[in-house]
């Protein structure tokens, strides 16, 4: 299974991709916990307290060796450089989890053929196309970024909303791209619902997204969740639970 994780920033997808990861693990899968959003915080959200981790991008030796390219672009590019063992080498584990910081991906369709974003491209083109493993993509607001490649690899998209108008809007444009690249599963989850009128409001204007699961707004637990002592007995995370095992 592989889904990307996705909304307006501040309605939660980092922890919620930070419990799908937790809910897969606790089901026996291996889990790959790929941090897509140039502001990184999955590692920690997943109660990472170590040093900073050095995103992909910003491995200049490792770019160099795989990719080729001179400093400021020059020089010969491989296109298609070797990176099935970058998970393994360069990820982290935290409880469990295989946290892979990626750093800031440019758009898939901007031409971008720097010697960073090719690696990056690739990573994530492995990881979606050939990896055995459970994968979340935490990833920043739109999904041109994947790829038509790589967007069509994507089990299911996620789109995160919370009960206000900005989040809504921002999760039509999602389904909107995604459409253009050819994801067809495309589904919401609700979170922050406080009770049924907030409910009641997502569903009235997802404009025709499926919704997946509805998430109780919990403050304590989100402070819990970075601090790494998530209890399984939440009603977040038997929500999570359930969407885990839906998909």
């Amino acid at each position: 299974m592989k889904v990307a994780v996705t909304g307006k920033g501040g309605v939660g997808k980092t922890t919620v991709a930070a419990f799908l990861a937790r809910c897969w693990r606790d089901l026996g899968r291996e889990v790959i916990a790929v941090d897509a959003d140039p502001d990184a915080n999955l590692a920690g959200t997943l109660g990472y307290h170590g040093p900073d981790i050095a995103p992909l991008a910003s491995l200049k030796a490792l770019i160099q060796e795989r990719v080729g390219g001179a400093e400021g672009w020059g020089g010969f590019l491989r296109m298609n450089p070797r990176v099935d063992d970058i998970p393994e080498q360069f990820g982290i584990v935290v409880d469990g989890i295989r946290v892979l910081v990626m750093g800031t991906i440019e758009r898939g369709r901007s031409g971008c053929a720097c010697p960073a974003n090719i690696l990056l491209r690739e990573v994530l083109n492995h990881l979606l196309l050939t990896a055995r493993q459970c994968v979340v993509v935490d990833m920043e607001a739109g999904v041109e970024h994947l790829g038509r490649g790589t967007a069509e690899s994507v089990d299911a998209m996620l789109v995160v909303v919370e009960p206000g108008w900005a989040s809504l809007q921002t999760a039509g444009r999602v389904a909107e791209l995604a459409g253009h690249l050819g994801v067809r599963n495309v589904q919401a989850i609700a979170n922050k619902i406080c009770g049924g009128d907030d409910a009641a409001f997502i569903r009235a204007h997802l404009a025709g997204l499926p919704l997946l699961g509805s998430l109780p707004f919990d403050r304590e637990l989100e402070l819990a969740a970075r601090a790494g002592s998530v209890s399984g007995d939440s009603p977040f995370y038997r929500e999570v639970l359930r969407i885990a095992q839906r998909l």
